[in-house]
């Protein structure tokens, strides 16, 4: 039977296109590190920082404490310091970015929905954010961790691997204990949602982007559409149906 629904959360339960949140983001936490670097020096060690997360191999070290390893050996900051002044940053600055994203209210509804039927809920992430971060993204959502008791919450702080890699999935299922073919995995991204969820067994569902209007791979999605029209289907009693 199904027990558990994964969901992405920008673009999935959060209207946040990446090409209009990032650059907003890089400007605003690039001038915040200038009390430590310059800011183009400082956006480079970023994302070779967050390059190294997502080439990780080694299961044994959380997302983030390869970032901060390839930080000190980029910079050779002390990393304690310097990791708790960009946690003032996402406690306080990170807040101000909630304009450039929209809120989507058939979010709320869906999963209300899926937690008042029993299945697991997990809002499966990319983890390359620390958990203020997300949480703050699930604030604007709607869907605060104060009001929603999630059963995982994926962040650079607890996972050891990425999107699109089969072990972060693999990792999401150890954790709640549930199979792969007892999960469906919600989100709008093909490769780090869709095709990678299903290389492990897991149903899909996949929200269709930037005039996408049919799968690549029609094997590789169990259902496509709109947000609305999941919380439908989800009325409707589909979930059961999947694990019939």
């Amino acid at each position: 039977m199904l027990r558990a629904v994964l969901f992405d959360l920008d673009d999935t339960l959060l209207g946040n296109h990446m090409d209009t949140f990032l650059p907003s983001y890089f400007g605003l936490l690039g001038q915040y590190a200038e009390a430590y670097l310059p800011r183009d020096e400082f956006l480079k060690v970023l994302m070779t920082a967050t390059q190294m997360m997502r080439v990780n191999t080694d299961l044994l070290l959380t997302n983030r404490e390869v970032f901060w390893q390839s930080f000190n050996e980029q910079t050779g900051l002390d990393v304690v310091e310097v990791e708790m002044f960009f946690d003032k940053f996402y406690h306080n600055q990170f807040q101000t970015l909630e304009s450039v994203v929209t809120r989507r209210e058939t979010a709320v509804s869906l999963i209300n929905l899926c937690q008042q039927k029993g299945y697991k809920v997990v809002v499966a992430t990319n983890p390359l954010f620390p958990r203020a971060a997300v949480e703050e993204r699930l604030r604007w959502a709607g869907l605060p961790v104060s009001e929603f008791n999630f059963d995982l919450v994926t962040t650079y702080d607890n996972m050891h691997a990425v999107k699109p890699y089969s072990a972060y999935y693999q990792e999401i299922l150890q954790i709640i204990d549930v199979s792969a073919n007892e999960a469906l995995m919600v989100g709008d991204d093909w490769e780090n949602d869709i095709a990678s969820a299903n290389s492990v067994g897991c149903s899909t569902y996949w929200l269709p982007m930037n005039g996408e209007s049919a799968p690549l791979q029609e094997a590789v999605v169990t259902e496509y559409g709109s947000l609305d029209e999941l919380y439908r289907l989800v009325k409707s009693g589909w979930l059961s149906e999947l694990a019939a």
